[in-house]
C-alpha cells in the first residue's frame, strides 16, 4: 500500500468550473433570448445559490479563484434575470468595482500591503530568523510551539485581521523549526482570531455586537454572553487537548505527516518559502522583530481609539465601541511602518533603499489574499442584493416564538449556515441578534442572553469554516498556506467543536447554567477526541 507520507491532494479539475460557466451563460442567454418568464428569486431560497455554488465548487475542485468567480457570475445573472448586458454591468460595475471603491474594503487592502511590507522588512533585517533561533532554545517541542502560538493569539485580541497577520509573521519561524505544517499553523491562527475577539470585551467585535442590541446596554449584554459562547471557549480547549494528546485527524493528519518529513505545504511546491527567503537576510537580533511588532500593536490600538473619539473625551471602552477598525488599522500600521523604517536605519540593519525594496515584495506576498478577498466581497454583495438576509430573517421570525428552550441550539445551527454561506460573522449578528432581542427581551431575558451567545458562537463557527470568510483568508495569508489547504484541513476540527457546542446549547436551553453547560461541553469534547484518537490509531496501523 502507498505510504501515507507520499499521498498528495488531487489535482484541480479546472475543466469542471469552466464547463459550468459555459453552461450557465448559455442557458441564461437562451432563456433571456426566447423571453422565458423567470420565477422570482429575490428574498427567496434562490438568494443562497451563489455562495453555495462557490463554496461547493471550491471544495470539490480545490480551485478557489474560478469557483468564486462562478459564484459571482451566478449572483450577477440572477440579479438581472439573465440579461447578458445587465449581468456584465452587475458583475463589474456594481460588483468588483463597487467593492473596491468601498472605504472599509480599501482600508483592509492597504493594511494588508503594510503588514506584508513589515514582514518582509523583519525577514530581511534578520529579526524573524533571530526570533526563530531564540524560540528554538526556549520553546521545546511541537506541543510548546502550538501552545505558544495559541498564547500569542490570545494576547492579540483587539482585532481578528490584525491577529491573523501578526501571529502568522511572528510564529512562522517557530512552527517551521518544529516541522509543524503551514495548514496546522493556519488552523491555530484562525482558532485564536475570531474566537478570541468574540469573548474579549475590548475588541472591534465587542463593539460590533453591542451595536446590534437595541434597547439594552450592549457592552453589558456582551459580557454576560461570554460564559455561554461555547464554540469559542471549546475551540480554545480543543487546541490545548489536540496539542497535549498529539492528535491529528482528517486531512490535517496528512499535512502533519508530510511536515515531519520536511514538506510543510503538502503540495510539492516551494514558492511560499522562496518568497520569504529570496532577499539576502542579515544577522539580526530578536529585537528586530519584537520592537516593530510592539510598534504595530501600540499604533493600531491608538489608531482605533482615535477613530472612536478617545482624544475627544470619550472613555477607552466607548472609543472602542465607536471605532472604525479599517481606518484605525491603516493609520496605526502606517505610523508603525514609518517608525520601523527609522528604527532599522538608526540600527543600520537596513538602508532606506532596502526598506523601499521590501514594499513591492510585501505587496506581491499579499496578492493572493487580496484577490480572494475582492472576489469574496463581490460574492457577498451579489448575495446581499438578492435578499439572502431578508429570506433568513423571515424564517427566523416565523419560527423563533415557538422554539423556547430549543432556540439556543437551533439558532446556533442557523447562524452557522448563514455565516458559512455569506462569509461574514458581523452580517450574521446584524440579522439574527435583533430578532432574538425582539422575541425574548420581554419574555425571558436570561434565555435572550443564551440565544445571543448562540448567535455569536454560530456566526464565528460558520465564519471559521467558510472558504469565503475574511478571517479564513487572512489566516491563510498569515500562515503563508494555500487557502484551500487551510479550509479542508480545518473543517473537521471546527465541526468537532461545533457538534459538541450544539449539545452544550441544548443543555443551556434547559438548565440556563453556563457552568453546567460548559462543563458538559469540555467533558464531551475530551471523550470525543479520545474516540477519534482510537480510530486514527487503527487507521494509521493499516498503512504500516
Amino acid at each position: 500500500m502507498e505510504s501515507l507520507e507520499n499521498i498528495k491532494p488531487g489535482k484541480p479539475k479546472l475543466w469542471t468550473n469552466l464547463s459550468l460557466v459555459v453552461v450557465i451563460l448559455f442557458l441564461g442567454w437562451l432563456s433571456y433570448a426566447v423571453g422565458v418568464e423567470h420565477m422570482p428569486v429575490k428574498n427567496t431560497y434562490w438568494a443562497l445559490t451563489p455562495p453555495i455554488i462557490a463554496i461547493s465548487l471550491s471544495l470539490i475542485t480545490k480551485e478557489v479563484y474560478s469557483s468564486l468567480f462562478l459564484g459571482m457570475l451566478t449572483g450577477a445573472m440572477l440579479n438581472v434575470d439573465f440579461n447578458p448586458e445587465g449581468g456584465i454591468n452587475q458583475l463589474f460595475q456594481n460588483g468588483i468595482i463597487s467593492v473596491l471603491s468601498d472605504k472599509w474594503n480599501v482600508g483592509i487592502l492597504v493594511f494588508l500591503v503594510i503588514l506584508g511590507t513589515m514582514v518582509q522588512m523583519m525577514n530581511r533585517a534578520g529579526g524573524s530568523a533571530a526570533f526563530g533561533a531564540w524560540a528554538s532554545n526556549h520553546i521545546k517541542g511541537r506541543i510548546g510551539a502550538q501552545l505558544s502560538t495559541m498564547l500569542l493569539g490570545c494576547l492579540i485580541f483587539i482585532d481578528d485581521y490584525f491577529n491573523c497577520l501578526t501571529v502568522g509573521s511572528v510564529m512562522r519561524p517557530v512552527t517551521d523549526k518544529h516541522r509543524i505544517s503551514r495548514a496546522k499553523l493556519a488552523y491555530l491562527i484562525d482558532s485564536t482570531a475570531a474566537p478570541i475577539c468574540i469573548i474579549a470585551p475590548i475588541s472591534s467585535w465587542a463593539a460590533a455586537v453591542s451595536g446590534f442590541v437595541k434597547g439594552e446596554n450592549g457592552i453589558s449584554i456582551f459580557v454576560q454572553s461570554i460564559p455561554f459562547n461555547f464554540y469559542a471557549l471549546l475551540t480554545l480547549v480543543m487546541i490545548v487537548l489536540i496539542a497535549i494528546m498529539r492528535l491529528d485527524y482528517g486531512p490535517m493528519l496528512l499535512h502533519e505527516k508530510n511536515a515531519s518529513n520536511g514538506d510543510l505545504f503538502t503540495t510539492g511546491k516551494r514558492e511560499l518559502i522562496s518568497k520569504e527567503t529570496n532577499m539576502d537576510e542579515k544577522a539580526g537580533r530578536v529585537s528586530d522583530l519584537i520592537i516593530p511588532v510592539a510598534f504595530l500593536i501600540v499604533g493600531c490600538v491608538i489608531g482605533m481609539i482615535y477613530t472612536g473619539g478617545f482624544f475627544e473625551g470619550k472613555s477607552f471602552i466607548e472609543a472602542f465601541a465607536a471605532s472604525n477598525a479599517s481606518v484605525g488599522l491603516v493609520m496605526g500600521s502606517s505610523v508603525a511602518l514609518i517608525i520601523t523604517i527609522a528604527y532599522y536605519m538608526i540600527r543600520q540593519s537596513l538602508s532606506f533603499g532596502e526598506c523601499m525594496e521590501c514594499l513591492p515584495e510585501g505587496f506581491k506576498q499579499m496578492v493572493p489574499a487580496m484577490l480572494i478577498l475582492t472576489f469574496a466581497w463581490t460574492l457577498k454583495s451579489q448575495t446581499d442584493s438578492l435578499g439572502a438576509a431578508t429570506y433568513v430573517a423571515g424564517l427566523m421570525e416565523h419560527s423563533a416564538a415557538g422554539l423556547m428552550a430549543f432556540l439556543p441550539a437551533i439558532i446556533f445551527l442557523v447562524a452557522i449556515g448563514l455565516a458559512f454561506a455569506s462569509g461574514t460573522s458581523w452580517g450574521t449578528f446584524g440579522i439574527l441578534i435583533p430578532i432574538v432581542v425582539s422575541c425574548f427581551q420581554e419574555v425571558d431575558p436570561e434565555l435572550m442572553i443564551i440565544s445571543i451567545s448562540a448567535c455569536m458562537a454560530g456566526a464565528v463557527c460558520g465564519d471559521h469554516c467558510s472558504p469565503i470568510s475574511d478571517t479564513t483568508i487572512m489566516s491563510s495569508a498569515g500562515a503563508q498556506c494555500e487557502h484551500l489547504n487551510h479550509v479542508t484541513t480545518q473543517l473537521p476540527y471546527a465541526m468537532t467543536a461545533a457538534s459538541v457546542s450544539f449539545f452544550a446549547f441544548l443543555v443551556a436551553g434547559f438548565t440556563k447554567s453556563a457552568l453546567i453547560s460548559l462543563a458538559f461541553g469540555v467533558v464531551a469534547l475530551f471523550l470525543l477526541l479520545l474516540v477519534i484518537r482510537a480510530k486514527v490509531s487503527r487507521k494509521h496501523n493499516s498503512y504500516t
